[in-house]
């Protein structure tokens, strides 16, 4: 999954690779050229929309089921009572 558009070539320093890899330097010593893939969305941003992403999944997913399949109001969710009353059901209190 490379996209070409983002690679950038970087010179380093002399090693034995076939002359097909080399490329002429400024003062006539072939250098080894290395593709270095530039990252357009970092690692810890792609970790950040993850977590972002699974919260709303799981906000909207709340508010569905508590509506569509509950029966209730969506924005009834948010509400403290509500969640109250479903830990009462799960642990038998109710």
């Amino acid at each position: 999954m490379t996209n070409d558009s983002s690679r950038r070539s970087v010179q380093t320093k002399e090693t034995d690779t076939p002359p097909e890899e080399k490329e002429q330097g400024s003062n006539g010593v072939q250098r080894e050229v290395r593709w270095v893939q530039i990252r357009l969305i970092p690692i810890w941003l792609r970790v950040v929309l993850i977590i972002v992403l699974v919260v709303v999944a799981a906000i909207l997913g709340a508010m569905f089921g508590y509506s569509v399949i509950g029966q209730g109001k969506a924005m009834d969710v948010f509400k403290p009572e509500t969640w109250r009353h479903i830990f009462d059901i799960m642990n038998g209190k109710e």
